[in-house]
């Protein structure tokens, strides 16, 4: 008898045990971005379920299998099918569905056209009728289920406004009668005189503090009411403490392209803030697979017979290791070794001095080298371990970086990503010696311009201009 009791009350932990990771994976809000990923499982999980149910042994074949998850997947990621906000409506659901649903219809109709053309035919229907109506069922069962949760006030998100007027009163009203959408309201804060509400919180300049203290996700700023410079400074400290912000227009303001607009409700219109591009993990991916492939192609092609060539001459020259290693800052601050072509004669100051115009260290072949920039081919290795892109600020020497992150305004921002062998500062003629205060600046200025406006087609861009700065033969001296 005591053995059932210890095993029954080992069940009742472990039953409590569970309901509570299970509670704590919905309510707190850090798990709240594993939601979109659940749906994406139960999704691949739908997929596999309807091949093996079939009993046809051409669903069940590995590579049919792994072909339409990865399509699913893929297809997915281009139709922004789980990009389902707690305000999106089902309209836009239903929308969503749709255009998902189609793009993997002709999907799975291309396999049987390449690899299995004319066959189970009969089968192809029944798969995407079966493969429709329960993806169709379990996205708004898992939908009504989530916003059925939060009237419960779990998976929420604490909220502020900044400003009071009509507009904001509305969303106020929204927050407080839609509960399914999983806002809790806080209050608001204004510079207002005399604004009669048990919810005011304070002046605004005072929210900073308590959107810290309170751990507030989201800010709702009026744009009536705040002033251009304020909304840049609400900006700016959301941005460095991981919040949203998100503007209230009013009827006569217009979204730019630094916001999108977004519906609450059925006409409440609000601007979010659009996150930098490498704030995105999209961009991240893309930036990465590129410098990859790129400097694996220079690296085969042209580093491949290059080092050799370069490696006699330099010996021939002068005494010393062909390929220089340098200590330099990257991305967040972190070091990394940056490896060159040696351009000059060994000596004690490399990691102090800067080159200059007529610098009597520098080789003759060490001259050739930094007019082709051939010097920083060795750097699509950097590229290749992870320390470096093929385009980005340039890393400078230690000892420059710490005086210029003292001297310089935002010359910080440049860490927030990894150094390049090339960047757009570089081929809009900022760049040699930095011998007056204006030279550092106006690269830092590009630098923050690159970050902030990143696309893969600037980054091609600024690879064409740098070949074409190659032949054109600039030394530089950085």
């Amino acid at each position: 008898m005591r053995y059932v009791l210890v095993g029954r009350d080992l069940k009742e932990k472990l039953k409590s045990l569970l309901k509570k990771k299970l509670n704590n994976f919905l309510v707190k809000k850090r798990y709240s971005k594993y939601i979109r990923a659940l749906f994406l499982v139960l999704d691949l999980l739908v997929l596999n379920v309807i091949s093996f149910s079939l009993n046809d042994n051409e669903y069940v074949k590995l590579y049919f299998i792994v072909y339409i998850c990865a399509f699913w997947v893929v297809s997915s990621l281009f139709t922004r099918f789980y990009k389902i906000y707690r305000y999106t409506s089902i309209y836009k659901i239903i929308g969503l569905l749709l255009t998902q649903l189609l793009v993997f219809s002709i999907g799975f109709f291309a396999y049987f056209s390449i690899f299995r053309e004319g066959i189970v035919v009969n089968n192809q229907a029944k798969y995407l009728v079966l493969i429709s109506s329960l993806i169709v069922f379990f996205k708004f069962f898992g939908v009504y289920l989530l916003r059925k949760y939060r009237t419960f006030g779990k998976n929420y998100r604490k909220v502020i406004v900044l400003g009071d007027d009509n507009s904001t009163r509305k969303i106020v009203d929204l927050f407080n009668n839609e509960k399914e959408l999983g806002y809790i309201y806080c209050g608001f804060f204004s510079d207002k005189e005399s604004v009669p509400s048990a919810n005011l919180l304070g002046q605004i300049e005072n929210s900073f503090d308590y959107i810290l203290k309170k751990g507030i996700d989201e800010i709702y700023c009026s744009l009536s009411e705040l002033e251009e410079t304020t909304i840049k400074k609400v900006t700016k400290f959301a941005s460095k403490n991981n919040r949203i912000v998100k503007l209230i227009p009013n009827a006569n303001e217009l979204s730019n392209k630094n916001t999108v607009s977004e519906y609450y409700g059925d006409s409440m219109r609000v601007l979010k803030v659009k996150k930098m591009p490498f704030e995105l993990i999209e961009s991240k991916i893309v930036k990465r697979v590129f410098d990859i492939v790129f400097s694996i192609f220079v690296c085969v092609f042209i580093l491949s017979w290059l080092y050799p060539l370069l490696f006699l001459l330099i010996k021939i020259e002068s005494r010393g290791p062909a390929i220089f290693k340098q200590t330099r800052e990257g991305l967040h601050g972190g070091e990394f070794v940056c490896y060159k072509f040696r351009s000059m004669y060994v000596n004690g100051s490399s990691d102090e001095r800067q080159t200059k115009e007529n610098d009597n260290r520098v080789t003759y072949v060490g001259a050739i080298l930094r007019r082709t920039s051939l010097d920083e081919f060795p750097q699509f290795l950097n590229v290749l371990f992870g320390s470096m892109s093929v385009v980005g600020p340039r890393p400078h020497m230690n000892t420059q970086s710490d005086k210029f992150t003292v001297e310089v305004t935002n010359y910080i921002k440049r860490k927030e990503v990894k150094p390049g062998i090339t960047g757009l500062a570089q081929v809009s003629g900022y760049r040699g010696e930095v011998k007056e205060k204006r030279d550092i600046e106006n690269r830092v200025r590009m630098d923050i311009f690159y970050i902030e406006n990143w696309s893969l087609a600037l980054d091609l861009k600024i690879i064409v201009k740098t070949v074409f700065n190659i032949f054109k033969g600039e030394e530089k001296a950085y």
